[in-house]
């Protein structure tokens, strides 16, 4: 979830240069609260998404009969929400929809390079989750849940009845990662960006003490802050075990430029051994997961390496079973 600041925007709003290279959550936001006010109490929140069950189904069902999906670029409803959605590319016979999951901060157009790449050969889509890109601030504090809730009704529109391949950068990985075992029948294939590893809060606790100070205290603090919902999409998460989703083809790559090492000197060496053991642990998974490494990217493996993301896309795309 660390990443290189590659846009004045994202450099304006951080608090001390120290940090401007390896905040996980600073496009709009800076670390000490999210840019967003909740018009709606948690509970709320959680009681619109859960109306949305029920109506999913149904649109699964009318996509199977009609092959009615979402095409271009605009903007869906998701209960009283508005989520921008980005579609490319022709469904392929047997082949799953490609869905593109942005990391924390960045919206559907960073990924709108790979996604031209990848669309050349089957169905491509990307979507701002709530509170990022185009897509509407949520109406109150989000859950690793409620953001899956909105994902299904994504899905939903995107795909119908055919499976799909999840893409995931950085915390867009984290998500992926979390929702494949809980939606076997549609997650037919991974791939997971430098997701952001499932023991991050644990992994800073231990190798930055907090009697820090300088960069290595902006890490903790910083992070700390985000995972516990100050950022734009107002989404908690915590450390959890990973979770099986089967047999699925999964990909993890992470990064080989060690930046980390360079952005928190005193820590760095042991937060990039930390990173890569998170990314080692993605494998399980499943019984048919791959770790490789993008020996020339940073954070942004998708920008730096393209080509190594669309080969790792084709080939899980040509593992998975191409029908529910």
């Amino acid at each position: 979830m660390f990443r290189t600041t590659r846009t004045a925007t994202a450099t304006a709003a951080v608090t001390a240069a120290t940090t401007a290279s390896l905040l996980c959550a600073v496009t709009g936001v800076a670390l000490t609260g999210s840019h967003h006010t909740p018009t709606a109490s948690a509970s709320r929140q959680q009681s619109r998404l859960d109306s949305l069950e029920p109506v999913a189904a149904a649109t699964v069902a009318r996509h199977a009969r009609d092959g009615d999906l979402f095409a271009g670029t605009g903007k869906i409803r998701v209960g009283d929400r508005s989520v921008n959605v980005s579609c490319s590319g022709r469904p392929a016979p047997h082949r799953p929809v490609v869905v593109l999951m942005a990391g924390l901060g960045d919206g559907l157009d960073n990924l709108s390079g790979i996604q031209t790449t990848l669309s050349a050969t089957g169905r491509v889509c990307s979507y701002d989750r709530l509170g990022e890109g185009q897509s509407d601030a949520p109406v109150g504090p989000q859950t690793m849940d409620s953001t899956g809730k909105v994902l299904t009704a994504v899905l939903d529109r995107v795909a119908g009845h055919r499976p799909v391949v999840l893409v995931g950068h950085s915390l867009g990985g984290l998500i992926a990662a979390r929702y494949a075992p809980e939606h076997p029948d549609r997650v037919k294939g991974l791939v997971l960006l430098d997701a952001t590893p499932s023991t991050m809060a644990a992994d800073l606790t231990r190798i930055v003490p907090p009697s820090a100070t300088g960069p290595g205290a902006d890490a903790r603090d910083g992070y700390l802050a985000v995972s516990q919902g100050q950022n734009p999409e107002m989404l908690s998460f915590t450390d959890a075990r990973v979770r099986s989703a089967g047999a699925i083809p999964v990909q993890v790559i992470r990064h080989g430029v060690p930046y980390l090492a360079q952005s928190v000197p005193t820590y760095g060496p042991a937060l990039e051994r930390a990173w890569a053991e998170g990314e080692r642990a993605w494998l399980a998974l499943s019984t048919h997961s791959r770790l490789s490494v993008a020996t020339k990217s940073d954070h942004y493996i998708y920008v730096a390496q393209p080509d190594l993301v669309d080969q790792a896309v084709q080939r899980v795309t040509s593992q998975a079973p191409g029908r529910p």
